[in-house]
């Protein structure tokens, strides 16, 4: 199959599962609920429907190729930056720093993957930017909680920005064998993760006996984690077929980008209970804020750049 049918042929799948979700989350609201409102299948349903409005818009972002791709994820990195800084305690002396994050250093990141210079987007935000930002901060003589404000945005560009261009740095990768294909990869690593997600939470409200971080996250369970990790474990397997991994290599993969995106999750839910609310935001309906709904891929995406970089002697290439 050529690149082309091959992603026709993911989303075809992809619809066809989100066609089966909305008639049974139709069936339950009509047959069990008696179309009255029920909190459970409310939430249900508004979830499948902000699933189709995601897989609509990166289906969209994909027909317009890497440019379309980094676009997508560059909005997506400012969303959730600007979510990650609306909870966090900010100064008027900060608004420089705050300004270069959103304004200089974000667009400059993507620019930067799509490009391709692997030797300067990988260290641009861990090291120079590092370096420039609190010299931003000091120069407006501001020291009232000076380490804990320069560290919040820091850490807010690690996790908004640096993690999540990882995703299209993707498609800079020039794997033998697999040209024109790197759109895939994405499909790999979202379908996955989010998949390990999903399955965590059914097999946790099945099973769940045992509480993983009851301080941190109650809802997670010993049961959850094991059956929802092996369970996407198996699917990343089965997905071999759109990716340079044999089955074993895929398996051994989504094994690591699922456990990476549980305890992605989990620090993620322990910044939430650190700022005392349970949402990042209220953007995506049923599903929260952009956080909410990529704390997981924003652990499991530089992990699983990295390994599919090194192991299939690969090289960021430009263009």
């Amino acid at each position: 199959m050529t690149p082309a049918q091959l992603t026709y042929s993911l989303f075809a799948g992809i619809g066809a599962v989100l066609l089966l979700a909305s008639i049974v989350g139709w069936a339950l609201k009509t047959g069990m609920a008696k179309g009255q409102p029920n909190p459970t299948i409310d939430n249900l349903n508004a979830r499948i429907k902000a699933w189709w409005v995601m897989v609509l818009v990166i289906g969209l972002s994909f027909m317009f190729g890497k440019p379309g791709v980094i676009l997508l994820f560059a909005f997506i990195s400012f969303f959730a930056l600007r979510e990650f800084m609306t909870l966090t305690y900010t100064r008027g002396a900060d608004y420089l720093a705050l300004a270069a994050a959103f304004f200089v250093v974000l667009p400059a990141q993507y620019i930067l993957v799509y490009f391709g210079w692997y030797g300067f987007y990988s260290i641009f935000i861990p090291v120079y930017v590092f370096l420039i930002l609190p010299i931003l901060e000091v120069v407006t003589g501001d020291t009232k909680r000076f380490l804990e404000r320069m560290s919040k945005i820091q850490w807010g560009l690690i996790i908004c920005v640096y993690c999540i261009s990882h995703v299209p740095a993707l498609l800079a990768l020039n794997i033998p064998g697999y040209e024109g294909r790197n759109l895939l990869l994405i499909a790999f690593l979202v379908i996955v993760v989010q998949s390990s997600d999903v399955l965590q939470y059914v097999w946790g409200k099945l099973f769940g006996k045992h509480k993983v971080a009851p301080d941190v996250s109650p809802s997670k369970t010993v049961e959850g984690l094991v059956g929802g990790v092996l369970s996407a474990t198996a699917l990343g397997a089965a997905l071999f077929w759109i990716t340079p991994f044999n089955p074993w290599q895929a398996a051994l993969m989504a094994l690591a980008i699922n456990v990476m995106g549980f305890f992605g999750g989990l620090v993620m839910s322990a910044i939430k209970r650190d700022r005392g609310v349970k949402d990042w935001g209220h953007m995506i309906e049923g599903h929260g804020g952009m956080l909410d709904r990529l704390d997981s891929v924003v652990f499991a995406a530089p992990i699983f750049f990295h390994l599919t970089r090194y192991w299939w002697n690969v090289a960021a290439v430009p263009g």
